[in-house]
Protein backbone atom coordinates (compact mmCIF):
# COMPACT_ATOMS: atom_id res chain seq x y z
CA UNK A 1 0.00 0.00 0.00
CA UNK A 2 1.23 3.49 -0.85
CA UNK A 3 2.30 5.62 2.09
CA UNK A 4 0.36 8.87 1.95
CA UNK A 5 0.83 11.54 4.61
CA UNK A 6 -1.28 14.06 2.70
CA UNK A 7 1.78 15.90 1.34
CA UNK A 8 3.06 16.18 -2.20
CA UNK A 9 4.96 13.04 -3.19
CA UNK A 10 5.40 13.81 -6.89
CA UNK A 11 7.65 16.88 -6.69
CA UNK A 12 10.07 15.35 -4.13
CA UNK A 13 10.33 12.18 -6.28
CA UNK A 14 12.55 14.17 -8.67
CA UNK A 15 15.02 15.01 -5.87
CA UNK A 16 18.64 14.07 -6.71
CA UNK A 17 17.59 13.10 -10.22
CA UNK A 18 18.84 14.63 -13.48
CA UNK A 19 16.33 14.88 -16.31
CA UNK A 20 17.32 15.01 -19.98
CA UNK A 21 14.81 16.71 -22.32
CA UNK A 22 14.75 16.95 -26.11
CA UNK A 23 12.38 19.37 -27.81
CA UNK A 24 12.70 21.83 -24.94
CA UNK A 25 12.29 24.79 -27.29
CA UNK A 26 8.89 23.50 -28.46
CA UNK A 27 5.42 24.17 -27.06
CA UNK A 28 5.09 21.17 -24.76
CA UNK A 29 8.83 21.05 -24.07
CA UNK A 30 8.92 24.60 -22.70
CA UNK A 31 5.87 23.93 -20.55
CA UNK A 32 7.43 20.75 -19.16
CA UNK A 33 10.65 22.59 -18.26
CA UNK A 34 8.67 25.30 -16.47
CA UNK A 35 6.63 22.72 -14.56
CA UNK A 36 9.69 20.80 -13.42
CA UNK A 37 11.46 23.98 -12.27
CA UNK A 38 8.44 25.36 -10.43
CA UNK A 39 6.77 22.29 -8.96
CA UNK A 40 9.47 19.65 -8.44
CA UNK A 41 12.80 19.26 -6.67
CA UNK A 42 14.65 18.16 -9.80
CA UNK A 43 18.43 18.27 -9.34
CA UNK A 44 19.25 19.43 -12.87
CA UNK A 45 17.76 19.52 -16.36
CA UNK A 46 19.90 18.73 -19.40
CA UNK A 47 18.49 20.24 -22.58
CA UNK A 48 19.40 19.10 -26.08
CA UNK A 49 19.40 22.31 -28.13
CA UNK A 50 20.71 22.98 -31.63
CA UNK A 51 22.13 26.15 -33.12
CA UNK A 52 19.40 27.93 -35.08
CA UNK A 53 19.26 31.17 -37.07
CA UNK A 54 22.71 32.19 -35.88
CA UNK A 55 21.89 31.71 -32.21
CA UNK A 56 23.94 29.34 -30.08
CA UNK A 57 22.22 26.75 -27.84
CA UNK A 58 23.01 28.90 -24.79
CA UNK A 59 21.45 31.98 -26.39
CA UNK A 60 18.38 29.96 -27.25
CA UNK A 61 18.10 28.86 -23.61
CA UNK A 62 18.15 32.52 -22.58
CA UNK A 63 15.39 33.17 -25.12
CA UNK A 64 13.33 30.39 -23.56
CA UNK A 65 13.54 31.99 -20.13
CA UNK A 66 12.60 35.38 -21.62
CA UNK A 67 9.19 33.93 -22.51
CA UNK A 68 6.26 35.15 -20.34
CA UNK A 69 5.63 31.48 -19.50
CA UNK A 70 8.57 31.64 -17.07
CA UNK A 71 7.64 34.92 -15.35
CA UNK A 72 6.12 33.19 -12.31
CA UNK A 73 9.01 30.81 -11.65
CA UNK A 74 11.56 33.60 -12.25
CA UNK A 75 9.87 35.69 -9.56
CA UNK A 76 9.86 32.73 -7.17
CA UNK A 77 13.41 31.46 -7.71
CA UNK A 78 15.35 34.05 -9.71
CA UNK A 79 16.78 33.76 -13.20
CA UNK A 80 20.27 32.84 -11.97
CA UNK A 81 18.93 29.83 -10.09
CA UNK A 82 17.02 28.67 -13.16
CA UNK A 83 20.05 28.98 -15.42
CA UNK A 84 22.11 27.04 -12.86
CA UNK A 85 19.52 24.24 -12.92
CA UNK A 86 19.68 23.89 -16.71
CA UNK A 87 22.63 22.49 -18.64
CA UNK A 88 22.69 22.94 -22.41
CA UNK A 89 23.77 19.93 -24.47
CA UNK A 90 24.59 21.06 -28.00
CA UNK A 91 23.13 18.69 -30.56
CA UNK A 92 20.45 18.02 -33.15
CA UNK A 93 17.92 15.17 -33.13
CA UNK A 94 17.85 15.20 -36.93
CA UNK A 95 21.58 14.50 -37.26
CA UNK A 96 23.27 11.06 -37.02
CA UNK A 97 24.12 10.19 -33.41
CA UNK A 98 22.34 13.43 -32.40
CA UNK A 99 25.48 15.48 -33.24
CA UNK A 100 26.47 15.43 -29.55
CA UNK A 101 30.12 15.86 -28.57
CA UNK A 102 31.88 12.98 -26.83
CA UNK A 103 32.18 15.00 -23.62
CA UNK A 104 28.47 15.85 -23.55
CA UNK A 105 27.51 12.30 -24.43
CA UNK A 106 29.54 11.02 -21.50
CA UNK A 107 27.91 13.61 -19.22
CA UNK A 108 24.50 12.25 -20.18
CA UNK A 109 25.54 8.61 -19.84
CA UNK A 110 27.00 9.09 -16.36
CA UNK A 111 24.31 11.25 -14.81
CA UNK A 112 20.86 11.11 -16.39
CA UNK A 113 18.04 9.28 -14.57
CA UNK A 114 14.99 10.32 -16.61
CA UNK A 115 14.70 11.10 -20.32
CA UNK A 116 11.76 12.92 -21.90
CA UNK A 117 12.01 12.71 -25.68
CA UNK A 118 9.68 15.46 -26.93
CA UNK A 119 11.51 16.59 -30.06
CA UNK A 120 9.55 16.17 -33.30
CA UNK A 121 8.31 18.01 -36.32
CA UNK A 122 4.58 18.44 -35.81
CA UNK A 123 3.86 19.69 -39.33
CA UNK A 124 1.39 17.28 -40.90
CA UNK A 125 2.58 18.21 -44.40
CA UNK A 126 6.29 17.90 -43.63
CA UNK A 127 8.44 16.32 -46.35
CA UNK A 128 8.66 12.59 -45.67
CA UNK A 129 12.47 12.48 -45.58
CA UNK A 130 12.72 15.21 -42.96
CA UNK A 131 9.89 13.70 -40.92
CA UNK A 132 11.56 10.26 -40.91
CA UNK A 133 14.98 11.63 -40.00
CA UNK A 134 13.63 13.78 -37.18
CA UNK A 135 10.68 11.82 -35.79
CA UNK A 136 11.81 8.24 -36.43
CA UNK A 137 15.59 8.11 -36.75
CA UNK A 138 15.90 10.76 -34.04
CA UNK A 139 13.93 8.50 -31.69
CA UNK A 140 16.14 5.54 -32.61
CA UNK A 141 19.25 7.58 -31.74
CA UNK A 142 17.70 8.63 -28.42
CA UNK A 143 16.87 5.03 -27.57
CA UNK A 144 20.45 3.98 -28.33
CA UNK A 145 21.75 6.75 -26.06
CA UNK A 146 19.30 5.77 -23.32
CA UNK A 147 20.58 2.18 -23.40
CA UNK A 148 24.02 3.48 -22.41
CA UNK A 149 22.80 5.60 -19.48
CA UNK A 150 24.05 4.04 -16.25
CA UNK A 151 21.42 5.54 -13.95
CA UNK A 152 18.42 5.39 -16.28
CA UNK A 153 15.12 4.82 -14.49
CA UNK A 154 12.73 5.85 -17.27
CA UNK A 155 12.79 6.72 -20.97
CA UNK A 156 9.63 8.71 -21.71
CA UNK A 157 8.60 9.10 -25.33
CA UNK A 158 6.03 11.81 -26.11
CA UNK A 159 4.02 10.35 -28.98
CA UNK A 160 0.48 11.32 -30.05
CA UNK A 161 -2.90 9.69 -29.61
CA UNK A 162 -3.50 10.31 -33.34
CA UNK A 163 -0.80 8.06 -34.83
CA UNK A 164 -2.74 4.78 -35.29
CA UNK A 165 -5.58 6.23 -37.35
CA UNK A 166 -6.77 2.91 -38.77
CA UNK A 167 -8.12 2.07 -35.29
CA UNK A 168 -11.24 4.00 -34.26
CA UNK A 169 -11.11 3.08 -30.57
CA UNK A 170 -7.57 3.18 -29.24
CA UNK A 171 -6.51 1.38 -26.11
CA UNK A 172 -3.43 1.98 -23.97
CA UNK A 173 -1.42 -0.74 -25.67
CA UNK A 174 1.12 -1.08 -28.50
CA UNK A 175 -0.11 -1.24 -32.09
CA UNK A 176 1.74 -2.62 -35.10
CA UNK A 177 3.56 0.02 -37.15
CA UNK A 178 2.66 0.74 -40.80
CA UNK A 179 6.12 -0.55 -41.84
CA UNK A 180 9.41 -1.77 -40.41
CA UNK A 181 10.97 1.42 -38.95
CA UNK A 182 14.53 0.15 -39.39
CA UNK A 183 14.01 -0.54 -43.10
CA UNK A 184 12.26 2.80 -43.64
CA UNK A 185 15.16 4.67 -41.98
CA UNK A 186 17.76 2.89 -44.13
CA UNK A 187 15.81 3.55 -47.34
CA UNK A 188 15.23 7.22 -46.54
CA UNK A 189 18.89 7.78 -45.64
CA UNK A 190 20.20 6.84 -49.11
CA UNK A 191 17.32 8.01 -51.33
CA UNK A 192 17.45 11.55 -52.74
CA UNK A 193 14.88 14.09 -51.56
CA UNK A 194 13.07 14.34 -54.91
CA UNK A 195 12.81 10.55 -55.18
CA UNK A 196 11.29 10.33 -51.69
CA UNK A 197 8.88 13.15 -52.51
CA UNK A 198 7.73 11.31 -55.62
CA UNK A 199 7.16 8.09 -53.68
CA UNK A 200 5.60 9.65 -50.56
CA UNK A 201 1.94 8.95 -51.35
CA UNK A 202 2.68 5.29 -52.13
CA UNK A 203 4.85 4.87 -49.01
CA UNK A 204 2.20 6.38 -46.72
CA UNK A 205 -0.53 4.10 -48.06
CA UNK A 206 -3.68 4.65 -45.98
CA UNK A 207 -1.88 6.97 -43.57
CA UNK A 208 -3.07 10.55 -44.25
CA UNK A 209 0.16 12.43 -43.52
CA UNK A 210 3.85 12.09 -42.74
CA UNK A 211 3.40 13.13 -39.09
CA UNK A 212 1.14 10.22 -38.14
CA UNK A 213 3.24 7.79 -40.20
CA UNK A 214 6.60 8.69 -38.66
CA UNK A 215 5.26 8.92 -35.11
CA UNK A 216 3.79 5.42 -35.45
CA UNK A 217 7.17 4.15 -36.65
CA UNK A 218 8.89 5.85 -33.71
CA UNK A 219 6.48 4.27 -31.25
CA UNK A 220 7.42 0.85 -32.61
CA UNK A 221 11.09 1.56 -31.85
CA UNK A 222 10.24 2.46 -28.25
CA UNK A 223 8.06 -0.62 -27.82
CA UNK A 224 10.95 -2.72 -29.15
CA UNK A 225 13.30 -1.08 -26.61
CA UNK A 226 11.00 -2.00 -23.69
CA UNK A 227 12.79 -5.35 -23.59
CA UNK A 228 16.09 -3.61 -22.74
CA UNK A 229 15.32 -0.37 -20.86
CA UNK A 230 12.43 1.01 -18.77
CA UNK A 231 10.26 2.83 -21.33
CA UNK A 232 7.03 4.77 -21.14
CA UNK A 233 4.94 6.11 -24.03
CA UNK A 234 2.81 9.23 -23.53
CA UNK A 235 0.06 9.77 -26.09
CA UNK A 236 -1.30 13.33 -25.76
CA UNK A 237 -4.15 14.36 -28.04
CA UNK A 238 -4.51 17.81 -29.66
CA UNK A 239 -2.54 20.06 -27.31
CA UNK A 240 -4.07 23.49 -26.63
CA UNK A 241 -2.99 26.56 -24.60
CA UNK A 242 -2.71 26.41 -20.83
CA UNK A 243 -5.85 26.25 -18.73
CA UNK A 244 -4.44 27.79 -15.57
CA UNK A 245 -0.72 27.24 -14.97
CA UNK A 246 1.41 29.20 -14.84
CA UNK A 247 -0.92 31.70 -16.53
CA UNK A 248 -4.23 31.21 -18.36
CA UNK A 249 -4.28 30.91 -22.13
CA UNK A 250 -0.53 30.90 -22.73
CA UNK A 251 0.60 29.57 -26.11
CA UNK A 252 3.48 30.08 -28.50
CA UNK A 253 1.68 28.95 -31.67
CA UNK A 254 -1.73 29.02 -33.33
CA UNK A 255 -1.79 25.45 -34.57
CA UNK A 256 -5.02 23.46 -34.54
CA UNK A 257 -8.38 24.74 -33.26
CA UNK A 258 -6.99 27.97 -31.79
CA UNK A 259 -5.59 28.99 -35.18
CA UNK A 260 -8.97 28.20 -36.71
CA UNK A 261 -10.71 30.40 -34.12
CA UNK A 262 -8.29 33.26 -34.75
CA UNK A 263 -8.79 33.05 -38.52
CA UNK A 264 -12.57 32.99 -38.04
CA UNK A 265 -12.35 35.83 -35.50
CA UNK A 266 -10.45 37.95 -38.03
CA UNK A 267 -13.25 37.32 -40.52
CA UNK A 268 -10.88 35.55 -42.90
CA UNK A 269 -12.41 32.05 -42.62
CA UNK A 270 -16.16 31.80 -43.21
CA UNK A 271 -16.54 28.21 -44.36
CA UNK A 272 -15.11 24.83 -43.48
CA UNK A 273 -15.82 21.32 -44.71
CA UNK A 274 -16.49 19.43 -41.51
CA UNK A 275 -18.83 16.98 -39.84
CA UNK A 276 -20.21 19.52 -37.39
CA UNK A 277 -21.36 17.01 -34.76
CA UNK A 278 -18.09 15.08 -34.57
CA UNK A 279 -15.59 16.09 -31.93
CA UNK A 280 -11.85 16.24 -31.53
CA UNK A 281 -9.92 15.38 -28.42
CA UNK A 282 -8.29 18.44 -26.88
CA UNK A 283 -5.80 18.71 -24.03
CA UNK A 284 -4.63 21.90 -22.30
CA UNK A 285 -0.85 21.74 -22.28
CA UNK A 286 -0.57 22.26 -18.49
CA UNK A 287 -2.78 19.18 -17.99
CA UNK A 288 -0.46 17.28 -20.34
CA UNK A 289 2.77 18.08 -18.50
CA UNK A 290 1.12 17.48 -15.11
CA UNK A 291 0.05 14.06 -16.36
CA UNK A 292 3.60 13.33 -17.52
CA UNK A 293 4.88 14.13 -14.01
CA UNK A 294 2.19 11.98 -12.35
CA UNK A 295 2.85 9.06 -14.71
CA UNK A 296 6.60 9.35 -14.04
CA UNK A 297 5.94 9.21 -10.30
CA UNK A 298 3.73 6.15 -10.81
CA UNK A 299 6.44 4.41 -12.86
CA UNK A 300 9.48 5.34 -10.75
CA UNK A 301 8.08 6.22 -7.33
CA UNK A 302 5.40 3.53 -7.12
CA UNK A 303 7.37 1.12 -9.35
CA UNK A 304 4.23 0.34 -11.33
CA UNK A 305 6.02 -1.04 -14.38
CA UNK A 306 2.90 -2.78 -15.71
CA UNK A 307 1.49 0.58 -16.85
CA UNK A 308 3.76 2.01 -19.50
CA UNK A 309 1.44 3.48 -22.15
CA UNK A 310 -0.64 6.46 -21.11
CA UNK A 311 -3.38 8.22 -23.07
CA UNK A 312 -3.42 11.91 -22.13
CA UNK A 313 -6.88 12.70 -23.49
CA UNK A 314 -10.14 14.39 -22.52
CA UNK A 315 -12.96 13.19 -24.79
CA UNK A 316 -13.90 10.36 -22.45
CA UNK A 317 -15.24 13.11 -20.15
CA UNK A 318 -15.66 16.26 -22.25
CA UNK A 319 -17.07 16.03 -25.76
CA UNK A 320 -17.03 19.42 -27.50
CA UNK A 321 -18.18 19.21 -31.11
CA UNK A 322 -16.46 21.19 -33.84
CA UNK A 323 -19.67 23.16 -34.37
CA UNK A 324 -19.87 24.07 -30.68
CA UNK A 325 -16.25 25.25 -30.70
CA UNK A 326 -16.83 27.43 -33.77
CA UNK A 327 -20.00 28.96 -32.31
CA UNK A 328 -18.25 29.53 -29.02
CA UNK A 329 -15.31 31.19 -30.75
CA UNK A 330 -17.64 33.41 -32.79
CA UNK A 331 -19.46 34.56 -29.65
CA UNK A 332 -16.20 35.31 -27.85
CA UNK A 333 -14.55 37.22 -30.70
CA UNK A 334 -17.72 39.18 -31.51
CA UNK A 335 -18.69 40.23 -27.99
CA UNK A 336 -15.94 39.62 -25.42
CA UNK A 337 -12.45 39.47 -26.93
CA UNK A 338 -12.50 41.05 -30.41
CA UNK A 339 -9.31 40.99 -32.43
CA UNK A 340 -7.61 43.94 -34.06
CA UNK A 341 -7.75 44.48 -37.82
CA UNK A 342 -10.83 42.37 -38.50
CA UNK A 343 -11.38 42.03 -42.27
CA UNK A 344 -15.03 41.02 -42.06
CA UNK A 345 -17.56 40.48 -39.30
CA UNK A 346 -17.13 36.85 -38.08
CA UNK A 347 -19.71 34.64 -39.70
CA UNK A 348 -20.23 31.69 -41.96
CA UNK A 349 -20.66 28.08 -40.92
CA UNK A 350 -19.51 24.52 -41.44
CA UNK A 351 -20.50 22.67 -44.58
CA UNK A 352 -21.43 18.99 -44.60
CA UNK A 353 -20.59 18.58 -48.29
CA UNK A 354 -17.38 19.46 -50.03
CA UNK A 355 -19.13 21.15 -52.98
CA UNK A 356 -20.92 23.48 -50.57
CA UNK A 357 -17.63 24.44 -48.95
CA UNK A 358 -15.88 24.94 -52.30
CA UNK A 359 -18.68 27.21 -53.49
CA UNK A 360 -18.68 29.20 -50.25
CA UNK A 361 -14.90 29.45 -50.29
CA UNK A 362 -15.01 30.86 -53.83
CA UNK A 363 -17.44 33.65 -52.93
CA UNK A 364 -16.46 34.36 -49.32
CA UNK A 365 -12.71 33.53 -49.29
CA UNK A 366 -11.12 33.89 -52.70
CA UNK A 367 -13.15 36.66 -54.40
CA UNK A 368 -12.86 39.05 -51.40
CA UNK A 369 -9.16 38.18 -51.11
CA UNK A 370 -8.53 39.01 -54.77
CA UNK A 371 -10.49 42.27 -54.58
CA UNK A 372 -8.78 43.43 -51.38
CA UNK A 373 -5.31 42.46 -52.65
CA UNK A 374 -5.95 44.41 -55.86
CA UNK A 375 -6.98 47.40 -53.77
CA UNK A 376 -3.86 47.09 -51.62
CA UNK A 377 -1.68 46.88 -54.73
CA UNK A 378 -3.26 50.03 -56.19
CA UNK A 379 -2.69 51.85 -52.90
CA UNK A 380 0.96 50.83 -52.88
CA UNK A 381 0.78 48.12 -50.22
CA UNK A 382 1.91 44.51 -50.44
CA UNK A 383 -0.97 42.07 -51.21
CA UNK A 384 -1.48 39.61 -48.36
CA UNK A 385 -4.93 37.98 -48.38
CA UNK A 386 -4.43 35.59 -51.28
CA UNK A 387 -1.23 34.34 -49.66
CA UNK A 388 -3.08 33.91 -46.36
CA UNK A 389 -5.88 31.94 -48.03
CA UNK A 390 -3.40 29.68 -49.81
CA UNK A 391 -1.95 28.79 -46.40
CA UNK A 392 -5.44 28.32 -44.96
CA UNK A 393 -6.49 26.09 -47.86
CA UNK A 394 -3.37 23.98 -47.36
CA UNK A 395 -4.13 23.71 -43.65
CA UNK A 396 -7.72 22.71 -44.41
CA UNK A 397 -6.47 19.81 -46.55
CA UNK A 398 -4.86 18.35 -43.42
CA UNK A 399 -7.56 19.32 -40.93
CA UNK A 400 -10.45 18.00 -43.02
CA UNK A 401 -9.33 14.41 -42.54
CA UNK A 402 -9.48 14.75 -38.75
CA UNK A 403 -12.63 16.90 -38.73
CA UNK A 404 -14.59 14.37 -40.80
CA UNK A 405 -13.50 11.25 -38.93
CA UNK A 406 -14.02 10.22 -35.34
CA UNK A 407 -11.73 8.48 -32.84
CA UNK A 408 -12.24 7.58 -29.21
CA UNK A 409 -9.62 6.75 -26.61
CA UNK A 410 -9.44 4.56 -23.55
CA UNK A 411 -7.65 6.31 -20.67
CA UNK A 412 -8.11 3.74 -17.91
CA UNK A 413 -4.53 4.13 -16.69
CA UNK A 414 -4.77 7.86 -16.11
CA UNK A 415 -8.19 7.41 -14.49
CA UNK A 416 -6.54 4.88 -12.19
CA UNK A 417 -3.84 7.40 -11.25
CA UNK A 418 -6.45 9.94 -10.21
CA UNK A 419 -7.38 7.57 -7.41
CA UNK A 420 -3.74 7.25 -6.30
CA UNK A 421 -2.90 10.93 -5.86
CA UNK A 422 -4.02 12.92 -2.81
CA UNK A 423 -5.81 16.26 -2.59
CA UNK A 424 -2.58 18.29 -2.51
CA UNK A 425 -1.23 16.52 -5.59
CA UNK A 426 -4.56 16.90 -7.42
CA UNK A 427 -4.18 20.67 -7.18
CA UNK A 428 -0.46 20.86 -7.89
CA UNK A 429 -0.56 18.31 -10.72
CA UNK A 430 -4.08 18.62 -12.10
CA UNK A 431 -5.15 15.78 -14.38
CA UNK A 432 -8.96 15.99 -14.22
CA UNK A 433 -11.61 18.30 -15.68
CA UNK A 434 -13.13 19.40 -12.36
CA UNK A 435 -13.55 23.16 -12.30
CA UNK A 436 -12.91 23.61 -16.02
CA UNK A 437 -15.47 25.94 -17.61
CA UNK A 438 -15.23 25.45 -21.37
CA UNK A 439 -16.50 28.93 -22.27
CA UNK A 440 -14.00 30.62 -19.93
CA UNK A 441 -11.19 28.38 -21.15
CA UNK A 442 -11.67 29.25 -24.82
CA UNK A 443 -12.01 32.92 -23.92
CA UNK A 444 -8.60 32.66 -22.22
CA UNK A 445 -7.24 30.83 -25.29
CA UNK A 446 -8.28 33.63 -27.61
CA UNK A 447 -7.04 36.26 -25.17
CA UNK A 448 -3.73 34.38 -24.95
CA UNK A 449 -3.36 34.18 -28.73
CA UNK A 450 -4.22 37.87 -28.92
CA UNK A 451 -1.53 38.73 -26.38
CA UNK A 452 1.27 36.20 -26.99
CA UNK A 453 0.96 35.52 -30.74
CA UNK A 454 -0.69 38.53 -32.34
CA UNK A 455 0.97 41.02 -29.93
CA UNK A 456 -2.33 42.84 -29.44
CA UNK A 457 -2.26 44.57 -26.05
CA UNK A 458 -5.24 44.81 -23.71
CA UNK A 459 -5.54 48.56 -24.16
CA UNK A 460 -6.54 48.04 -27.80
CA UNK A 461 -9.66 46.03 -26.88
CA UNK A 462 -12.03 49.08 -26.68
CA UNK A 463 -10.96 50.18 -30.17
CA UNK A 464 -11.35 46.59 -31.42
CA UNK A 465 -14.90 46.51 -30.03
CA UNK A 466 -15.76 49.75 -31.85
CA UNK A 467 -14.28 48.36 -35.05
CA UNK A 468 -16.30 45.16 -34.60
CA UNK A 469 -19.53 47.17 -34.29
CA UNK A 470 -18.69 48.99 -37.53
CA UNK A 471 -17.96 45.68 -39.25
CA UNK A 472 -21.30 44.33 -38.03
CA UNK A 473 -23.07 47.30 -39.65
CA UNK A 474 -21.08 46.89 -42.88
CA UNK A 475 -21.85 43.17 -42.92
CA UNK A 476 -25.58 43.77 -42.49
CA UNK A 477 -25.56 46.56 -45.08
CA UNK A 478 -23.76 44.41 -47.66
CA UNK A 479 -26.08 41.48 -47.05
CA UNK A 480 -29.11 43.77 -47.42
CA UNK A 481 -27.79 45.11 -50.74
CA UNK A 482 -26.93 41.62 -52.02
CA UNK A 483 -30.20 40.05 -50.93
CA UNK A 484 -32.14 43.07 -52.17
CA UNK A 485 -30.49 42.89 -55.57
CA UNK A 486 -31.13 39.16 -55.73
CA UNK A 487 -34.83 39.58 -54.90
CA UNK A 488 -35.10 42.47 -57.34
CA UNK A 489 -33.74 40.48 -60.26
CA UNK A 490 -35.75 37.37 -59.34
CA UNK A 491 -38.89 39.51 -59.13
CA UNK A 492 -38.05 41.19 -62.44
CA UNK A 493 -37.56 37.81 -64.10
CA UNK A 494 -40.88 36.51 -62.72
CA UNK A 495 -42.65 39.71 -63.79
CA UNK A 496 -41.23 39.46 -67.29
CA UNK A 497 -42.36 35.86 -67.56
CA UNK A 498 -45.85 36.77 -66.38
CA UNK A 499 -45.93 39.85 -68.65
CA UNK A 500 -44.80 37.85 -71.67
CA UNK A 501 -47.47 35.20 -70.95
CA UNK A 502 -50.24 37.78 -70.50
CA UNK A 503 -49.50 39.55 -73.76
Amino acid sequence: MDFDDGQDRIGPMYRDRIVFITGGTGFMGKTLIEKLLRCTEVEQIYLLVRTKKGKTPKQRLEDIFANPLFDTVKKEKGIDALLAKCVVIGGDVMEPDLAISNADRQLVIENVSIIYHCAATIRFDEALKKAVLLNTRGTKCMVELAKQCKKLEMFGYVSTSYCHLNVKFLEEKPYPPPADPHKVIKAIEWLEDDVVDGMTRKILGDCPNTYAYTKALAEALVVEAMNDIPCVIFRPSIVLPTWREPLPGWTDNINGPVGMLIAAGKGVVRSMYCSSQSYGDFLPVDFGVSAICVCTWNFIGRKDYSRNIYHLVSSAEVKQSWEEIIELGRTITCTKVPLNGVFWYPGGNMKKHRWEHNLAALFFHWLPAVLIDCLLYVLGYKPVLCRVHRRIAKGFEVLEYYANNQWDFDNTTVMHLREKINDVEKVKFKIDADGVVIEKYFEDCIMGARKFILNETDDTIPAARRHMRIMWFVDKFCKTIIYGAFLYYVGLWVFNKMFATAF
